[in-house]
């Protein structure tokens, strides 16, 4: 294997903890997969790469970076890919330009994001960065659907060793609250693609004078794809923000927005700008004339506002800064995403992400932090109706039934939808904020008008699709998740929903047609689905929910979040529709602080636990599809070393002291080497590594204290979008003794 020119493995290069912690733990799986002749190569697909591999034409020819997400791209789609995804940055246009702003720091002449383009260059680079923005890595590399459940032996851990649970309360006033209409649930249209509608369809608004103007166009359009428009209503949303506001007042309740601005990178900034515009609208209309002037966007949060009034005078600036704070002061307050630092829900929409947010909220007993420092009842706005449903029932469910047991629950496994971009909702290029009023429709080739809808200035227009194949691949794979376990496993579609009808449709043929209808798999709605699998896994019983991709990713955080403590924990395997593997890591949502720490006192809590299982799977998918017996070896030998590390008590801590992600990853190869020198399937392999254990395990103590001896310093890495290689290898890589025996 090792004489390809492709290596066996490609290991994601990312950003932030993930990658830090992988400066020190790719070494070790280099060193132990070469014993078996398997190679493991990188590709870089960190949010600093994408920028430089974007702007080639600024760089020199030394600093020019391939475009090694374009690469991955390609690979996922043969049946040779094997791709450990480990979770990147997916950017919001302030952490876009705080990368741009380092990498120029650092001597590369990237040109600024432009946020008000005037220019035809301006508004081609703008486009070429907005293709970094948001979830630009995720469609590209889903070349297939998703299996996403926990690990035997991480559920074992969490049930032995259980997380904090807040208490619930019936009395509580944390509650969801959606619009009343007009969002994008109640507007959704949806047809699947007949042979006679196929080819390069288009997207075109036209105005009130009849002006016809093309937003998207070679939209290629197959048979069987089924094809989704609908669009939010801004004048209803502002309004429908309004009486929230005044009835958190009234309820004496936090206040927050709870969005997916990463996922949906163009529709939720937009709708996160208007909560800001809403909640400081004052402040908005007061000075309007000095804040267009200053480029202030509500839709970049508070944060940029108080940025962006920073350059002003000394006297205005401090008139605006006084009328923000009477202004909030006037409001409820806000659900803060760090109350020592004033940081607040509102002040960036990457900061408050809904999968993340929300099942924190809801573990924690409904309970959010307010700006005294304080946990309070909360009111979690989530605009749109279409997964509000299963955040507001499960929050009435605890409220009646008290928090879960993670001592005795069960497990909530998901099957999702995503291959070929399948239900890329409000992400670009086809969402759309309509310039005026007018009419957005979704035309085919022939020339029918598939969707129309009549729109006004600001509404968010948008539409998503899925191809046949990745459909019948999803149903195929949820049917045999549910005859490989016997669980429960439930398609979460609702038929008053216009998309999930033509799902169910699908759906239902296909299980016909695979001759499944006897395994009494069910098809209920969000809402309903939410109970379902709460009542079982209460029981101790396991779920198979088999989802679309939104809900794909708000699901495997809200049940690992409650099961687990943490959804970073999860096992992923992506099975690629042409035959190849990728194996994601799991999230990487507190990541930016876990950075923070070992910058400031060189202790690095980040848990690669999620590295330990896709690592295992990866290889043990290498050996299957290679017929390799030694590579099996090696990827029982993981999952052996992981679950030791587990019952040791092994993981990092949170605190300095503690042990921490270095040591973390001493004990794993430790245990590694330890279950390869045990095992009798192979005696040469046992051989090789019974040495590399007795010398870990000899030199335990001297390591250790290496390691040891970073923490409670800072740490300097040279950079937080692009770190420099030495400086972060040093910091990661501490102990000479270690690295002499791994390699």
């Amino acid at each position: 294997m090792s004489d390809k020119k492709r290596p066996d493995i490609l290991y994601t290069i990312v950003d932030e903890a993930p990658q830090l912690a992988s400066v020190s733990l790719l070494p070790i799986i280099q060193s132990f997969a070469s014993a078996v002749g398997v190679t493991v190569g990188t590709r870089d697909i960190s949010l600093a790469c994408r920028i430089l591999a974007t702007v080639p034409e600024f760089l020199t020819e030394e600093q020019r970076q391939s475009d090694d997400l374009a690469v991955l791209g390609e690979l996922v789609k043969t049946p040779e890919a094997n791709v450990i995804k480990l979770p990147n940055v997916s950017a919001s246009i302030p952490q876009l330009s705080a990368a741009i702003s380092e990498l120029q720091v650092q001597g590369f002449a990237v040109p600024n994001y432009p946020e008000n383009p005037q220019t035809d260059a301006e508004k081609s680079l703008q486009a070429r960065y907005d293709a970094i923005k948001g979830s630009a890595v995720n469609p590209v590399l889903r070349e297939g659907n998703s299996d996403r459940r926990s690990a035997r032996a991480v559920k074992n851990y969490a049930m032995k060793n259980p997380h904090s649970m807040g208490a619930w309360a019936s009395t509580s006033k944390t509650h969801v609250a959606s619009m009343p209409g007009n969002d994008f649930y109640a507007n959704e249209k949806s047809a699947t693609i007949s042979s006679a509608q196929t080819g390069k369809a288009k997207i075109e608004f036209v105005d009130t004078a009849g002006k016809v103007s093309l937003l998207k166009g070679d939209l290629n359009l197959r048979e069987g794809t089924v094809v989704d428009a609908t669009f939010m209503s801004a004048t209803a949303l502002r309004a429908f923000i309004r009486n929230e506001i005044v009835d958190a007042a009234a309820q004496g309740v936090l206040f927050s927005v709870h969005l997916k601005a990463t996922m949906m990178k163009v529709s939720d900034p937009i709708i996160f700008g208007h909560f800001v515009y809403v909640y400081l609208e004052d402040v908005f209309t007061k000075h309007a004339d000095v804040l267009a002037e200053l480029g202030a966007n509500p839709n970049n949060g508070i944060g940029d506002l108080l940025a962006k009034i920073d350059s002003l005078a000394a006297d205005k600036k401090a008139e605006i800064a006084a009328d923000i704070e009477a202004s909030m002061a006037a409001k409820p307050p806000l659900y803060m995403v760090d109350s020592d630092k004033g940081i607040t829900n509102l002040h960036v929409s990457s900061d408050v992400i809904i999968d993340a947010s929300l099942p924190a909220l809801i573990r924690a007993g409904g309970k959010g932090w307010g700006p005294d420092g304080k946990a309070a009842d909360t009111k979690c706005v989530v605009p749109d109706n279409c997964y509000a449903g299963i955040y507001d029932e499960t929050i009435n469910y605890f409220k009646e039934t008290g928090a879960l047991d993670p001592t005795t629950s069960g497990s909530v496994s998901n099957v999702g939808l995503m291959a070929q971009k399948a239900e890329e909702y409000g992400s670009h290029p086809t969402t759309f904020e309509a310039p005026s009023n007018g009419t957005i429709r979704y035309v085919l080739a022939k020339g029918d008008v598939l969707h129309s809808h009549e729109v006004e200035a600001g509404d968010i227009w948008r539409s998503s699709s899925a191809n046949a194949a990745p459909i019948k691949d999803w149903v195929k794979l949820g049917i045999s998740r549910q005859k490989a376990t016997g669980s429960a496993a439930v398609f979460w579609l609702d038929e008053n929903r216009a998309h999930d009808a033509q799902l169910i449709k699908a759906v239902k043929a296909i299980l016909t047609e695979e001759g499944a209808n006897d395994l009494g798999l069910l098809i209920m709605t969000p809402r309903e689905a939410t109970r379902y699998s709460l009542e079982l896994i209460r029981q101790g019983k396991d779920v198979i929910s088999i989802t679309g991709n939104v809900l794909r990713d708000y699901l495997t955080d809200l049940f690992p979040i409650l099961e687990l403590g943490t959804s970073a924990k999860m096992l992923s395997i992506v099975k690629l529709m042409n035959g190849g593997g990728m194996f994601e890591t799991g999230a990487g949502g507190s990541a930016p602080k876990h950075v923070q720490q070992l910058v400031s006192e060189g202790h690095l809590r980040w848990d690669s636990l999620g590295e330990f299982c896709a690592l295992g799977e990866s290889l043990t998918f290498l050996a299957e599809s290679k017929g390799d017996p030694r590579v099996a070896v090696l990827g029982r030998a993981v999952d052996d070393a992981t679950e030791k590390l587990l019952d040791t008590g092994k993981s990092p801590g949170r605190k300095v002291g503690q042990l921490d992600n270095r040591d973390s990853h001493y004990f794993f190869a430790l245990y590694w080497a330890e279950a390869l020198a045990a095992q009798t399937d192979d005696a040469d392999l046992a051989a090789h590594f019974a040495p590399i254990a007795a010398e870990l395990a000899a030199k335990q103590d001297v390591i250790l204290a290496e390691l040891s001896a970073t923490q409670g310093q800072a740490a300097d890495l040279g950079g937080y979008y692009h770190t420099e290689l030495e400086k972060t290898v040093a910091v990661m890589r501490p102990s000479a003794t270690f690295n002499a025996i791994v390699g």
